[in-house]
């Protein structure tokens, strides 16, 4: 542990030089200054313990310090430190085979990136050059979901449907439309039968008003993680892939947050019989977080257009760093341990229990909904829960302060939608422990058992 001063001159040194990401300067208070971690907990520089309740950012899959992983990176870098995939190298020709055959269906041709943002970016190029190689050059316009984040770089930031997060950043890149999103808690369509269903015909709807003719791509999580933990029922899934085959439009699926056992399957798209997305794109627990790493995995039949002979069709496109030897070490590393430790059948069967858990606060005043897969949980707050008017952030301050002063970090959707905010967000590393996950649980329930 740091002296006083030492720690003092940190913190001097923090305020002074580091811009930290979305982070509200507040007069007197300092950010959590993390010094080390050791599975799903972690310390910081007063020696104060925290269990990590949101993964870092979504990532940390297999906790800190796993010795293996960290080996396969120094080990990669002593023999090979760096080689550009204009070229090849092993590491990368490996981790694609192993993500071409984790995603079943037709094999898969991947472009390595450094994160999710680039991971989709790099999917919006390759559709728009698809198609124009493929006869259909105004094919362009690419549709998501409101309440859905996809990266914070321009495009991706374009594709994001989340006001709070583009406020000050317009105008948006051209072509990116949204629609309404399969939210059955918050649907606009009264008591249907299956709003959700309605939501993917409004995808269907949008695509023929547009134009089928200029739209490339339908981009979509499996479940939108940051925007509040929503979950789509059993068929809208299916009937958004019919959609996009009947219009000839591209099916992206964002698993950078649900990929690589994070709702209790490989990805997230599998809990849905028959969906097999066109492009897939993925980063954060593709080597939990121990290295950047992002990805885009295209299927070999639309590969093939970039083959043909031409001057300009080949995909102009480059990653100084993606691909990098050593992520990509990590990255084979540490799905090897997700395979040999059964993480995702463990994921889904530990999820279960802690949803049971978690869906017994439906009984507090303030809880109108509790969402969750594998080991991704939402727990939407609301003033009442006849009206649903969402609590204000004061509140949801207050639990997530609550839940720190108890060694627990938990999030919210924060930075979202203007007043929505209201959805605590738990995102715990996959190898926690029954007994930790139960006492985060715990925690939360005494927070909220508090106001």
């Amino acid at each position: 542990m740091k002296t006083e001063v030492a720690k003092q001159t940190l913190i001097e040194k923090d305020q002074k030089h580091l811009w930290h990401a979305v982070y509200k300067e507040v007069e007197g208070a300092n950010p959590i200054i993390a010094a080390s971690g050791e599975g799903s907990w972690f310390n910081d520089i007063d020696g104060n313990r925290y269990f990590d309740g949101v993964s870092g950012l979504w990532c940390l899959n297999l906790g800190h310090g796993r010795k293996e992983i960290v080996d396969a990176a120094a080990e990669q870098m002593m023999k090979l430190s760096y080689s550009p995939l204009t070229l090849s190298h092993e590491p990368a020709i490996e981790l694609s085979a192993k993500i071409s055959e984790l995603l079943g269906g037709e094999g898969y041709k991947t472009f390595f990136s450094n994160s999710g943002s680039e991971a989709n970016e790099t999917a919006f190029k390759i559709a728009r050059q698809y198609h124009a190689q493929n006869g259909n050059p105004g094919k362009y316009k690419f549709i998501s979901r409101y309440r859905a984040y996809h990266g914070s770089t321009l495009g991706a930031l374009s594709a994001t449907a989340q006001a709070n997060r583009k406020l000050k950043y317009d105008p948006p890149a051209p072509g990116f439309l949204h629609v309404q999103p399969p939210y059955s808690y918050r649907s606009p369509f009264g008591d249907t039968q299956d709003p959700d269903m309605i939501a993917a015909e409004m995808i269907d709807q949008m695509i023929t008003w547009e134009g089928a003719e200029t739209v490339a791509g339908v981009i979509m999580e499996p479940i939108i993680s940051g925007g509040g933990v929503i979950i789509p029922s059993q068929g809208y899934l299916q009937r958004v892939a019919e959609i996009c085959k009947k219009h000839n439009v591209l099916l992206i699926m964002d698993e950078v947050v649900s990929g690589f056992g994070r709702t209790g399957k490989m990805f997230g798209f599998m809990h849905y019989e028959g969906v097999q997305p066109d492009i897939v794109t993925m980063a954060k627990g593709l080597t939990s977080g121990y290295l950047p790493l992002g990805a885009t995995a295209v299927k070999s039949e639309i590969y093939k257009k970039f083959k043909e002979e031409g001057i300009n069709n080949h995909f102009r496109h480059v990653s100084t760093y993606g691909g990098h030897p050593a992520s990509c070490a990590v990255g084979l590393k540490n799905l090897e341990i997700i395979e040999r430790e059964n993480i995702v059948a463990r994921v889904a069967h530990l999820g279960e229990i802690i949803l049971g858990e978690l869906k017994e606060l439906i009984s507090h005043k303030n809880v109108g909904e509790v969402r969750g897969a594998g080991f991704l949980y939402g727990i939407e707050l609301v003033e009442d829960k006849e009206t649903k008017t969402p609590v204000t952030d004061t509140f949801v301050g207050k639990i997530i302060a609550s839940c720190k002063e108890k060694g627990f970090i938990i999030g919210k959707n924060g930075d979202t939608v203007p007043g929505f905010s209201n959805v605590l967000i738990i995102a715990p590393p996959l190898s926690s422990t029954e007994a930790d996950l139960k006492r985060l649980v715990e925690a939360v329930k005494i927070a909220l058992a508090e106001l």
